[in-house]
């Protein structure tokens, strides 16, 4: 049988590619079977044949990294506890960003009275507005866009660069981070719905003159198609700006998920 040909990789490259391994007996001898998938398509491959033979993934060491797996159960399931904790507290720093969101939509439903006919919102199934679910879609549409799970998964990457598999996290870092973005998001909710709110109470004060000047006008029978008319055009010229604050609230959120997490 032929030398098997030369590969430009290593086996541990191999792996960083996805190349897969496995192997077979046959009369006490082992064979390999590499590179399902070549890394350089000038590499010609082997063709073996398997009849007859029992072929299975070949098992590697875990990569540990130097540490040392714990047998005992208890320790494992304190250790799979210590990562759902972990994996929660990222979790919600990022989803304090979307509670940000729906809250902004809140407030300018409230404002315009889109309140009064609430509907299910399919993204957490609860009441809400009309502009409520209209910013939580787009919310969602720019995390797709700006490829946001990208970040949360380098995000919960680093998380085991922080606390290594058999440490324990720092509790009191992971809770000042938590109420940090719990105690964000009226803030950041504000900075969304401000354009709208501001000229909705602008155009509440404009009806208060007018109603000053002309007492006979039914400023309700008026004002709410106004405030309405008013809130949707306003909303229509904010919503394209958006996407560059998500972005950069996204990237904050992890940041302070990331902060939160540590060594105890």
């Amino acid at each position: 049988m032929a030398d098997e040909p030369t590969s430009p990789l290593t086996k541990d490259q191999h792996d960083s590619v996805g190349a897969s391994y496995a192997s077979g007996t046959e009369a006490g001898t082992s064979i390999s079977i590499r590179r399902f998938f070549v890394a350089n398509p000038d590499t010609p491959v082997r063709v073996i044949n398997a009849a007859g033979l029992v072929v299975t993934p070949g098992f590697i060491d875990l990569h540990a990294h130097g540490q040392s797996i714990p047998a005992d159960a208890a320790r494992i399931v304190e250790l799979a506890l210590k990562e759902i904790v972990i994996g929660l507290g990222f979790a919600l720093s990022i989803a304090c960003l979307f509670a940000a969101v729906d809250a902004a939509g809140s407030m300018i439903d409230t404002q315009m009275g889109f309140n009064f006919g609430s509907l299910i919102n399919p993204v957490d199934n609860t009441q809400s507005g009309s502009i409520s679910q209209l910013y939580s879609m787009v919310g969602i549409l720019v995390f797709i866009v700006i490829d946001g799970q990208a970040w949360v998964i380098r995000g919960l990457s680093r998380t085991y660069e922080l606390v290594p598999m058999l440490s324990m996290p720092s509790i009191g870092k992971l809770t000042a981070a938590v109420s940090s973005a719990f105690a964000g998001i009226f803030g950041a909710a504000l900075e969304v719905a401000a354009p709208v709110l501001l000229a909705l109470v602008l155009t509440d004060v404009a009806f208060g003159v007018v109603s000053r000047v002309v007492p006979q006008l039914n400023i309700f029978a008026v004002g709410f198609p106004a405030k309405i008319i008013v809130g949707l055009l306003v909303v229509a010229a904010a919503l394209p700006f958006m996407g560059s604050w998500f972005y950069d609230q996204l990237q904050r959120s992890v940041e302070t998920g990331l902060a939160g997490i540590g060594v105890g």
